[in-house]
């Protein structure tokens, strides 16, 4: 099934992110672009920043930053294509590998807000193993089944996080005075204590980002 995930993903290395950290109230923007390309390091962006020489010293100073050329240019914003540097962590070709669509993508805090069209949870999976492996920060925010509608949000849970605190709930790990030790819950679905502390931490880490906490929340 077709679903929508809104996600955080932050590293040092992303690209733009040293110009984000070096330039104050700096709005970068990628412009969406049907860039079926996985190997393509060349991407429009709408940067929002007043001083265009500054702006432009950040960029030469940039490491995730190759070359870059002015497009457009208006009131205190600016269209560049960029190309990045060898270097540069990029999710965009894991995006595309698994027939996904990038539909939104600035910045937020010291990192990336992505809104992603995914063809199914499987490669959503597949984008946060990838992510693990290279050590980048990857929240997932919100998950929604194609309708859209709230019955749909999977609160940015994995199938093994949701597992996890069904059967944490059921046994009674949550009730006051706790009904089961963690090693018993674990045993339920046959994995260590340590998986199955980190699924539940990270499944209410997640509940929590996706049911009480905005966008701008996010720090």
């Amino acid at each position: 099934m077709l679903i929508t995930v809104k996600s955080y993903a932050e590293h040092d290395e992303l690209a733009l992110v040293p110009t984000l950290q070096s330039a104050e109230d700096i709005e970068i923007e990628v412009i969406t672009q049907a860039n079926t390309d996985p190997d393509s390091n060349v991407f429009p962006f709408l940067i929002k920043y007043p001083d265009l020489d500054e702006l432009e010293t950040f960029l030469v100073e940039d490491p995730t930053v190759k070359s870059y050329e002015l497009i457009d240019e208006g009131e205190n914003q600016h269209i560049y294509y960029i190309e990045h540097s060898g270097g540069t962590e990029l999710l965009s070709p894991i995006v595309t590998y698994v027939n996904g669509f990038m539909l939104r993508a600035e910045t937020k805090c010291r990192g990336w807000f992505i809104q992603l069209q995914l063809p199914d949870r499987e490669a959503l999976t597949t984008i946060w193993e990838y992510a693990k492996e290279q050590d980048i920060h990857f929240d997932i925010v919100e998950v929604y089944g194609r309708s859209g509608s709230e019955t749909d949000v999977a609160y940015g849970l994995t199938d093994e996080q949701v597992e996890a605190l069904k059967v944490a709930y059921k046994s009674g790990y949550f009730s006051e005075p706790r009904e089961m030790a963690l090693n018993d819950v674990a045993d339920e679905i046959d994995i260590s204590s340590t998986a199955m502390s980190g699924r539940l931490r990270r499944g209410m880490r997640n509940l929590i980002s996706a049911a009480l906490m905005d966008d701008e929340d996010i720090d």
